[in-house]
């Protein structure tokens, strides 16, 4: 008896340096909570991240950083298919054939170009390209589903156009993902209650030493309420980010804390700290280790890497053959 497929996922992150609790809860935990119910296509995008200009070195450093951070938080190799964007050109060579497909006008009109021209940013053409180059990473393995955001929703139509253009000129051959949009994806307050952002220096780590994690906790801002008042849990920012942490009975335990009174911000931030060391401190081990051993998350990229590319190639040839064109010799 035939087994049915599990549908693809197929998902991307940029390495943008040290991650903090909000690249763990909206990327990292999201992704890896889908390698045992899917077949999960996880890359890291580090030609995307050529658009911030890095240094070399700094983006072969968080290159490792984040292929370090998805294994110590739980993703498992086995399962998944881990890759490098770069190690797999065909991509550049499917997205130059998907630009020659899709009007100006309509690239003109992308979130991420307009959102570039509203900040006055000195839009270069691998910002102006991004969505045609985010349709080539989805389109080349057949995905299924994309997880995306809001503010990502837009470009995966445009991927979801780009497919459906070409299919109806060449015939079928690029599979129509589908958006898998999760309303349970938690958003992270930083240390000032804003949204945790590297640009905003309000994150808490995800691998700190315990010094510094005591450091970061005890700047989380707070209001100005004495130990012996009661207090309201849902407007502070210690009690917002230990709730991502705690279990039930004990986020239940702080909250009435909080409104009997007599229990001060300290009393919550050394909480919160004794809880990031208890989740985190193991997750940083395997981190710390993953990261002195560079080499082998190399191999094991350029393993994976090699892997896509077998299937990126079978694609692009199909797509070379609807085109006409003569293609490579495989």
């Amino acid at each position: 008896m035939a087994t049915t497929r599990k549908k693809r996922v197929l998902t991307g992150s940029r390495a943008t340096g040290m991650p903090h609790l909000g690249n763990y809860f909206g990327a990292y935990k999201p992704a890896i909570d889908l390698q045992d119910r899917f077949e999960l296509f996880l890359f890291l995008a580090d030609f995307h991240a050529l658009n911030e200009h890095y240094p070399p070195e700094e983006n072969r450093l968080n290159s490792y950083r984040m292929v370090a951070s998805f294994l110590a938080c739980g993703l498992d190799p086995s399962k998944s298919l881990l890759y490098a964007q770069s190690a797999v050109p065909e991509v550049n060579e499917l997205a130059w054939i998907l630009s020659c497909q899709v009007p100006f006008g309509v690239m003109a009109r992308a979130h991420s170009f307009k959102d570039a021209q509203a900040k006055g940013i000195d839009i270069n053409m691998g910002v102006f390209n991004y969505p045609i180059l985010m349709a080539a990473d989805i389109l080349l393995f057949d995905a299924n589903l994309v997880p995306v955001g809001q503010d990502q929703k837009q470009h995966l139509e445009m991927a979801r156009d780009m497919a459906q253009r070409f299919n109806h000129h060449y015939g079928e051959c690029l599979v129509i993902p589908e958006p898998m949009i999760s309303d349970t994806v938690a958003v992270v307050p930083g240390t000032d209650g804003e949204k945790m952002s590297k640009s905003k220096n309000n994150t808490v780590s995800l691998f700190a030493d315990d010094k510094e994690w005591k450091k970061q906790v005890m700047s989380i801002v707070t209001d100005a309420k004495g130990l012996a008042d009661p207090k309201d849990p849902d407007t502070c920012n210690v009690f917002k980010i230990y709730s991502l942490l705690g279990g039930p009975a004990e986020i239940g335990a702080m909250r009435e804390k909080y409104i009997a009174g007599g229990y001060g911000y300290g009393h919550a931030k050394m909480e919160l700290l004794e809880k990031l060391k208890e989740k985190f401190g193991p997750m940083r081990d395997k981190y710390v280790s993953w990261m002195n051993r560079q080499g082998d998350l190399r191999e094991m990229l350029h393993e994976g890497s090699r892997n896509a590319r077998a299937l990126a190639a079978e694609k692009l040839n199909m797509v070379q053959g609807r085109l006409g064109l003569i293609g490579r010799p495989f």
